[in-house]
C-alpha cells in the first residue's frame, strides 16, 4: 500500500526539490508554466483528492476556493512568504493547515531591493538604452547625472525581516540614515539605529528613498497614493519589493512623469503580469519581473522548508511556520 501522501503542486519547480517531491509524494505537478485558473486548480484537486496543495503567490486561494477543496486537503503549503493570496480564516474553518517559508527570502530580496534603488537612483535603464539602441555618443560631464545614494535618507515602510535586512545593508554599504514606520515600533535591540516614526506622513517627510516592504494588508493597500506622493519631497525615488498593490499605479506614474518623484525601481506590480502601460513609456523606471527572491539557492531552502513541514505536519508535529 502507498503510503507517500497526494499532492498538487501548481508549478514546477527546481530540479532538486522534484526529485524530493517525486521521492516523497504521489504529486501532480502542472506541466505548463503557467498559473492555473481557479477552475483549473479546482478540476485537478476534485481529481487529485490530495492531501496537501503546494501552490504559488500567484495562486488565488480565496475562501470560494478553500470552500470547494476536497475534504482530503490538510494543509496548503505555499512558497512564498506573503500570504495574502490565501483567505487564511476560511483554511481556519475548514481545519486546513497553511504553511508558508519565512526567514529565508529576506537576503535575496535585500539584494534586489538594493539593485532596484542603486539602478533608480544611477538611471540604468536610460543608460542600457543608450547602449542597445547604439544611441551613446562617448562620455560627457552632464551625461545621466543621477541621484546620490551614500549619506542619503533611507525611509523603510515595514521592518520586519526583510525591512531589517534592507536596513542593514543600506547603513553598512552605503551609509544610509534608516528611517522606518511599522504598525508599532521594534524594540531598541532591532532597531539598530534606526529612527521610528508613528505616523506614516512622518516617515514620507523624511524619505529621500521610500522602501516599501510592507506586506498587503486592507491597511497598506494602496498606500501610495497621490496624496502620500506629494508628502515626499521633491525628487525622492520610490522602491517597491513588497507587493504591487501597495502603489496606486495612476498617481505614481503622474508623480514620475511631473519629476516630483525622481525615479522607481519596481519588482512587483498590480495585475502581474499585466502591467500598467504606463510605466513602460517612462525612462525613469527601472522593472524587473518579480524576482525579489529568484536565486536557485533561495528557492531549493524555500522548498525544502515547505517540504520538511509538511512531513512533520502530516506526523502530527507543531511547525514554527504555520500561519493557522
Amino acid at each position: 500500500m502507498d503510503t507517500h501522501p497526494r499532492m498538487v503542486v501548481t508549478r514546477s519547480l527546481p530540479a532538486a526539490l522534484m526529485e524530493r517531491i517525486a521521492a516523497e509524494a504521489a504529486a501532480w505537478v502542472n506541466p505548463e508554466d503557467r498559473t492555473l485558473t481557479p477552475a483549473e486548480l479546482q478540476a485537478v484537486a476534485d481529481e487529485w483528492q490530495p492531501d496537501v496543495m503546494l501552490v504559488m503567490a500567484m495562486d488565488r486561494i480565496d475562501a470560494d476556493c478553500i470552500a470547494a477543496l476536497p475534504a482530503s486537503v490538510r494543509a496548503i503549503a505555499t512558497l512564498s512568504v506573503g500570504h495574502d493570496h490565501i483567505d487564511l480564516p476560511a483554511a481556519r474553518d475548514r481545519g486546513i493547515a497553511v504553511i508558508h517559508t519565512p526567514d529565508i527570502l529576506s537576503d535575496a530580496v535585500s539584494e534586489i531591493a538594493i539593485m532596484l534603488m542603486l539602478c533608480a537612483a544611477r538611471r540604468a535603464q536610460e543608460g542600457e538604452r543608450m547602449i542597445y539602441g547604439q544611441t551613446w555618443k562617448g562620455w560627457s560631464p552632464t551625461q545621466l547625472l543621477g541621484r546620490d545614494v551614500t549619506g542619503a535618507r533611507l525611509g523603510v515602510l515595514g521592518m520586519g525581516r526583510i525591512g531589517r535586512t534592507i536596513a542593514r545593508r543600506a547603513r553598512a554599504a552605503f551609509d544610509m540614515e534608516v528611517h522606518y514606520h511599522n504598525r508599532s515600533r521594534l524594540e531598541r535591540g532591532l532597531e539598530d539605529g534606526a529612527t521610528y516614526h508613528d505616523s506614516a506622513e512622518g516617515l514620507l517627510a523624511v524619505s529621500d528613498f521610500l522602501m516599501l516592504a510592507a506586506p498587503s494588508t486592507p491597511a497598506t493597500k494602496g498606500f501610495l497614493n497621490a496624496d502620500r506622493i506629494a508628502q515626499l519631497a521633491q525628487g525622492a525615488i520610490v522602491v517597491n519589493i513588497a507587493r504591487g498593490d501597495l502603489v496606486d499605479d495612476d498617481a505614481l506614474i503622474a508623480g514620475l512623469r511631473s519629476g516630483h518623484v525622481a525615479a522607481a525601481g519596481l519588482d512587483v506590480f498590480n495585475r502581474e503580469p499585466d502591467i500598467h502601460p504606463g510605466y513602460r513609456e517612462l525612462s525613469n523606471v527601472f522593472l524587473q519581473p518579480h524576482q525579489g527572491s529568484s536565486t536557485i539557492g533561495t528557492r531549493v531552502r524555500m522548498g525544502e522548508m515547505l517540504l520538511d513541514s509538511i512531513k512533520f505536519h502530516l506526523e502530527g508535529r507543531d511547525l514554527p511556520n504555520r500561519l493557522v
